[in-house]
């Protein structure tokens, strides 16, 4: 039968095990932390995420999605309590 470390039969020493411990702890957490922030990035972008209405139409007029003409006709219907939509 061969044994390791030249037939001691100690293996790799305690260093050895202390490291090969302190690995797989940080093995785990970094992969407990990846899911968690899975997750949580896929709940935010998810259609549970609660906005309003005109919380979405500051965002569109933000990213130049809408001109400030429409982004203030929708925001007097927001404010108007209307639902029908400018013409």
């Amino acid at each position: 039968m061969m044994w390791w470390n030249g037939g001691t039969g100690y293996g790799m020493g305690w260093g050895g095990w202390v490291l090969m411990v302190v690995a797989m702890i940080l093995f785990w957490g970094i992969v407990v932390v990846g899911v968690i922030a899975l997750f949580r990035q896929s709940r935010a972008d998810g259609p549970t995420a609660q906005r309003g209405p005109r919380e979405v139409l500051d965002e569109r007029f933000a990213r130049g999605e809408i001109d400030a003409e429409e982004y203030r006709a929708r925001k007097a219907i927001l404010g108007s309590g209307r639902e029908n939509r400018p013409t």
